[in-house]
């Protein structure tokens, strides 16, 4: 008995000490989680893998049985952002996109679960992009910003800016403030009644208006009785190579086979009919993707034609073999959403705009990127014009990736330090 009881209190001092150990595990593991918004983002699906966007909407979002064009409204309400830390109209640098990778190029959505902090993104270029949509708004008027009339669509129009409205004032409280009837820009002294649709007692297109407030370009889509999604609502002012005239009042998949996106039939059309039949407004997401100019202009790349061109746009405009500051780096960062009152899936599509020279300073980054331009297809390269500024990109890519590498740069530590969409 008093052998038993010797021995007996071992394995409760084994347990305590494996369950002191337990909670120290669990307590750094909290602490590897709380990570820096770098790393808190969401990262899979990536782009650049074999992702299809029809297994991301049959996994995510539950089928539908609703009638195609009827849309019933929803009592759903956004969570509240967080206001942005330290957020400052001259401190804060735009994210550093750079979503592209070693390896094959798979054309793919890319979708990635969005939070609901993560919708606009302002930064510390938020003026450049405000002047060039005000120039833009004076010059071109309804060519870039436009509503159709149509009760429904008008209405979701309206409900994009009171969302803007309401999350602006919410996540970028130093710069708007909530009012009565709308928000107030404290940095442009532009006040927005929504109840009016106006601007400092103007009335406006209510696209325009939503344009006015964000830096991204925004598009408005609603599902008709033959269950295509129409762009019927947009402001596209930013976009660099396409025009929203042209673009108007045609169904997704026109959208896309118009300009030609490589793979859109065999490999994306299913799949996205799918996903926005399905997206419900509890399940915004967002993706990233880039291109390659041969200019510096942002809200059109005029090496690819004139704006006001009838015919003639495109890449065999460009100028061939630019020297390399010319060459500019365009990321966009996505997102959609279902707007919950209209049942319209918003665009959200802001433009990063930066020189080549720029971005090759950064560690890995000029290594990752001649990789990718020289994986993409052939039909991948003809939509991203690679013929006209091809030789002279990848030279000087290789060459910095070379000056890296010899400054002592670590390749196999890249994955740990660089992971998509950055």
């Amino acid at each position: 008995m008093e052998r038993l009881l010797t021995v007996k209190p071992v394995p409760y001092v084994l347990l305590a000490l494996a369950a002191v150990s337990l909670l120290v595990k669990f307590i750094q593991g909290k602490q590897k989680r709380s990570r820096t918004w770098l790393k808190s983002r969401s990262r899979s699906p990536d782009p650049e893998k074999p992702t299809d966007v029809t297994t991301f909407a049959e996994k995510r979002m539950k089928a539908t049985d609703r009638t195609p064009g009827i849309w019933t409204p929803l009592d759903f309400k956004r969570p509240a952002a967080s206001p942005y830390p330290d957020w400052s109209v001259t401190d804060t640098r735009p994210l550093p996109y750079r979503p592209f990778r070693h390896g094959p190029y798979h054309i793919t959505m890319g979708l990635r679960s969005m939070h609901w902090d993560e919708w606009i993104e302002l930064d510390n270029h938020y003026m450049r992009y405000h002047e060039d949509k005000k120039r833009r708004i004076e010059a071109r008027g309804s060519k870039c910003c436009l509503t159709n009339p149509d009760p429904r669509v008008w209405d979701g129009a309206v409900e994009l800016l009171e969302e803007l409205s309401a999350y602006l004032s919410e996540r970028y409280p130093s710069m708007f403030r909530k009012t009565d009837v709308g928000v107030h820009n404290v940095l442009t002294n532009e006040s927005f009644d929504v109840t009016k649709l106006t601007m400092n007692g103007v009335k406006e297109d209510p696209m325009q208006l939503c344009a006015r407030l964000t830096q991204d370009d925004l598009a408005v889509m609603f599902e008709k009785e033959d269950g295509q999604y129409y762009l019927l609502a947009g402001a596209v002012l930013l976009a660099g190579f396409w025009r929203l005239e042209d673009k108007y009042g045609m169904p997704l998949s026109e959208i896309h086979t118009s300009a030609d996106v490589p793979g859109y039939k065999q490999k994306l059309e299913k799949g996205m009919m799918n996903f926005f039949r399905r997206v419900k407004p509890d399940g915004p997401v967002v993706r990233n993707n880039y291109f390659m100019q041969v200019d510096d202009e942002l809200a059109w790349s005029s090496s690819i034609g004139s704006e006001d061109a009838q015919d003639g746009i495109g890449w065999f405009t460009a100028e061939k073999d630019l020297a390399i500051k010319h060459h500019h780096f365009r990321s966009e960062r996505q997102s959609l959403r279902r707007l919950p009152r209209s049942g319209g899936v918003v665009f959200t599509i802001r433009t990063y705009f930066h020189p080549v020279t720029e971005i090759a300073e950064e560690p890995y980054v000029p290594g990752r990127l001649a990789s990718a331009v020289r994986n993409w297809g052939e039909d991948v390269s003809k939509y991203k014009g690679r013929e006209r500024y091809g030789d002279v990109l990848l030279e000087y890519l290789d060459k910095k990736h070379e000056e890296q590498v010899a400054n002592g740069l670590d390749l196999s530590k890249e994955e740990g330090i660089k992971a998509y969409p950055y």
